[in-house]
């Protein structure tokens, strides 16, 4: 009794003492970021204030260099360079370099870089977010939302687990090889690239960058020429956090351009991650195949968003509307069709009906705005020809949200978030990607309906499913052919960090998030050896050495049958057919000998 008291109180004091260290922060020291010149009117020179207005038709920018603008208000911020595919080798070069040494370096020196970039983050909140929001034209919530939480989800899931995710698993031998002992070991794969898109310029250029980084790779990201100006401020960010621990200064680049840039980028790396269109991510893969690099492609989405007979109506319709218009119409791959039960149906249409009525569009940075502009001015045509195609074939406009002040010389940048409902699937709206604040709501009668209505489409990202009972939603969402589903949530799978995220179909493959994620930048090696080297050493059996001896073949047949039969006394039988054999041919080769 004494000693399982005595027990009892050592892993009572060991609890009590793991729980002070958590309450003891660790040492982080703080980075300066110089942001003078990206703060508002901070050091903009005269001639950079002027509205910008981008020439019309397939070529807008051209030329060696990346204008860039604020959507919202289409103030002029300036431009950087389009590198050309030899800078880009140049700097994936200094990568390389720098890769190695970073290779060698411990965990705890990269978990103190993450909490160096966490710390700064959670300091300058309201910098990246007003960044952010500039660049792309999202609010300052849906920044926050978007960029800060989900970035600072992935470093706490880094600093906690991701070490362990690294470390050589162990892995059982099988039958044939018991004297041996199985792993698999993880070594950073050199130098990833990673291509970006516009929606989250903060998050997009720090999610790949922390899983490269932490497990021990170098990275060059090409974000996109539609948000270039905030990318090229994060960098700093990342540059800062380097400098801090001693690493390589070199080791992530950030670089800028168009098409051109982003294919010297593929051809010259050891792994792509790509985010973006379906159109480009092909391109990706047939320059990929060039080098057989392997490819992340985290693609196009038209999620379904299902919504059953038996839900809270006030409730589920906020989060409709919330998935539609999150960040600001830039992101609504995550619900871009909407089924709900024909018996709320009508219910469910008035609620978000009113919901939407109650949006207002408008440069987000004024603070009294529900939603942003689109970040590329001409990707308005684009929903009003989705739009335009379903009202000919009968659908119904149900609400439009309105507009605040927007200046005279703004062009084409604002698309007020829409409901339409009569929609069916022989519609545009209901099977090309949207990419905007468009709510196309239609009726179901049953699961096996709804089911068919949300496969009935070449993209495959993700779902949610919204039911009283939450078995029954679950069961829906089992046969929905998707990467990730939400079950009476919107999107909360992303900020599970240790899950992995991804499609199939035209949504792409590959994971980020997640052991897996991690894994993928990994080259993964499978490594064996004796388990009581040298007491016991791999020998060939005598009838199988060469020269073979006649019974070779039949020795294997017996050793097989010992392994693997079904039946014990089979396998007992087979055993002792090996060992005579062996026995025999130990005997023969001794009297050889003897000769």
């Amino acid at each position: 009794m004494a000693f399982w008291w005595s027990l009892l109180v050592l892993a009572f004091a060991f609890a009590i003492c793991k729980f002070l260290l958590i309450l003891i922060p660790p040492k982080v020291p703080s980075i300066d970021v110089d942001a003078s010149d990206v703060l508002e009117y901070g050091s903009q020179s005269q001639e950079n204030r002027f509205i910008y207005v981008p020439p019309r038709g397939a070529a807008q920018q051209s030329g060696k260099k990346v204008q860039c603008y604020e959507p919202a208000t289409m103030k002029y911020l300036g431009y950087v360079p389009a590198l050309t595919p030899d800078e880009v080798k140049e700097q994936i070069e200094k990568v390389r370099k720098a890769q190695k040494m970073w290779s060698k370096t411990s965990f705890k020196q990269r978990r103190q870089f993450l909490r160096i970039v966490l710390k700064y983050i959670i300091k300058h909140q309201a910098l990246i977010c007003e960044i952010s929001s500039r660049d792309t034209g999202k609010t300052m919530v849906d920044a926050s939302l978007g960029e800060i939480m989900t970035t600072c989800e992935k470093i706490n899931w880094l600093l906690s687990e991701g070490e362990q995710c690294l470390k050589p698993e162990y892995r059982s031998c099988g039958r044939s090889m018991l004297h041996k002992r199985a792993r698999v070991e993880f070594h950073p794969l050199g130098v990833i690239g990673a291509i970006v898109s516009w929606n989250y310029p903060f998050h997009n250029i720090f999610n790949p960058m922390l899983a490269a980084v932490f497990s021990g790779n170098g990275i060059v990201i090409k974000i996109s020429e539609h948000a270039s100006w905030s990318g090229c401020f994060y960098f700093r960010i990342i540059q800062s956090a380097l400098a801090a621990i001693g690493a390589p200064e070199d080791l992530v680049e950030v670089i800028t351009g168009f098409a051109e840039t982003g294919e010297a980028l593929v051809s010259s790396v050891d792994k792509v991650i790509f985010v973006g269109s379906p159109g480009v991510g092909k391109t990706i893969m047939k320059n990929a195949a060039e080098t057989l690099i392997p490819v992340t492609l985290e693609l196009g989405g038209k999620d379904a968003f299902i919504v059953c007979e038996d839900v809270d109506v006030d409730h589920v319709a906020q989060i409709a509307v919330r998935a539609v218009l999150q960040s600001s119409g830039q992101n609504c791959a995550g619900a871009e069709r909407l089924y709900v039960h024909r018996n709320i149906y009508p219910a469910f249409v008035s609620k978000v009906t009113k919901i939407i009525k109650s949006v207002t569009a408008g440069p987000p940075l004024a603070g009294k705005y529900d939603m942003g502009a689109l970040c590329m001015h001409e990707h308005s045509e684009k929903l009003e020809a989705l739009l335009n195609d379903a009202l000919d074939k009968g659908a119904e406009i149900v609400a439009r949200g309105s507009f605040g002040h927007i200046g005279e010389d703004a062009v084409d940048q604002y698309f007020p978030p829409t409901v339409i409902v009569n929609v069916n699937h022989s519609m545009r709206l209901m099977q090309e990607e949207a990419f905007g604040p468009i709510m196309p709501i239609m009726k179901f009668s049953s699961d096996e309906e709804v089911i068919k209505l949300a496969n009935d489409s070449k993209y495959g990202l993700g779902c949610a499913v919204f039911s009283g009972s939450q078995s029954h939603a679950r069961e829906i969402a089992s046969h929905i052919h998707c990467g990730v589903a939400a079950i009476n949530d919107f999107a909360s799978t992303y900020m599970c960090q240790s899950l992995p995220f991804g499609g199939v179909k035209h949504s792409g493959f590959g994971r980020f998030g997640g052991v897996e994620g991690l894994r993928a930048c990994c080259l993964v090696k499978s490594v064996v050896e004796d388990r009581w080297w040298p007491l016991i050493k791999t020998k060939i059996p005598k009838p199988i050495q060469y020269p073979v001896a006649e019974n070779g073949f039949e020795f294997q047949e017996s050793l097989v049958e010992a392994l693997y039969g079904l039946s014990i006394w089979d396998r007992l039988q087979a055993l002792v057919n090996v060992v005579k054999m062996l026995t025999e041919q130990n005997s023969t080769g001794g009297n050889k000998k003897e000769k």
